[in-house]
C-alpha cells in the first residue's frame, strides 16, 4: 500500500506539472515602469503566427526598454517600436493578419498595423476600456488578454508621444522563467548516493518493515 500511494501522488505531481507548464508556455509577463507586472494570457487558437511572433521577440529581449509611445485615455496603449516614433519595428518579416471575431474588451491586447492588413510586425497595444477598442474588432489581430495586474496599465502616461513616457521594463515568457529556475535549483541541489552508505538502510525500508511489523 505504501507503495502504491507513492506512486499514485507522483503521478498526480506529473500531471499537474504538465498542466502548468502547458499553460506557462502561452502566459507573457510583462514588468512595467509604472510599478508592477502584467499577465498576459496569449491566444495561440486565435492567432498562432502573432503568438510566435510575441515570444520570439521577448526571447530575444526586443522589448524589453522600449516605451508607450502612444496612450490614449479611454483607448489604449501602444507600445513594441524601439524608435518610439510608431513608425519603427523589428526585423522580422510584417504578418499576414489573423483577424477573428474576439471582441476587444478591457485589457484587450491587438497587433498595430498600418493601412495594409497584412503590415503587423511588433507593435502592439492594451485596451484600457470594454467598449473603447470595440470598432477594431475584426480588422486588427487579438492576440492576447491581460489576466493580472490592469492596474498597472491604467496608470501609464498619457500622450502621443507622453511628455515622459512610461516603458516595458523587461517581457518574459512565464514557462522560461519557471524552466531557468528549475535548471538552477537542479544545479545547486546535492547529488543524492544510488544506494545507502554501509550500515545506514534506505528510510523507504525502515518504513516498509515497520508497517509490516505493525501488521
Amino acid at each position: 500500500m505504501f507503495k502504491k500511494l507513492i506512486l499514485t501522488a507522483g503521478s498526480l505531481l506529473l500531471m499537474t506539472s504538465s498542466a502548468n507548464a502547458a499553460t506557462d508556455a502561452d502566459t507573457l509577463k510583462i514588468e512595467l515602469s509604472t510599478g508592477g507586472t502584467i499577465t498576459v494570457e496569449m491566444l495561440p487558437d486565435r492567432a498562432p503566427a502573432h503568438v510566435e511572433r510575441i515570444k520570439k521577440l521577448t526571447r530575444d529581449g526586443f522589448y524589453d526598454g522600449i516605451i508607450f509611445h502612444r496612450v490614449i485615455d479611454g483607448f489604449m496603449a501602444q507600445t513594441g517600436d524601439p524608435t518610439g516614433t510608431g513608425m519603427g519595428g523589428s526585423e522580422e518579416p510584417d504578418l499576414p493578419a489573423e483577424f477573428t471575431d474576439y471582441q476587444y474588451k478591457r485589457g484587450t491586447v491587438g497587433m498595430a498595423r498600418s493601412a495594409s492588413p497584412n503590415s503587423a510586425n511588433s507593435q502592439f497595444f492594451i485596451c484600457f476600456t470594454d467598449d473603447g477598442c470595440s470598432f477594431l474588432t475584426g480588422q486588427y489581430t487579438v492576440w492576447g488578454q491581460v489576466t493580472e495586474g490592469m492596474e498597472h496599465v491604467d496608470a501609464i502616461a498619457r500622450g502621443e508621444p507622453p511628455a515622459s513616457p512610461d516603458k516595458i521594463v523587461k517581457a518574459t515568457i512565464a514557462s522560461d522563467v519557471a524552466n531557468d529556475a528549475e535548471a538552477a535549483a537542479t544545479e545547486a541541489a546535492p547529488e543524492m548516493a544510488a544506494e545507502p552508505a554501509a550500515g545506514e538502510p534506505a528510510a523507504m525500508e525502515e518504513a516498509i518493515d515497520s508497517e509490516a511489523a505493525a501488521e
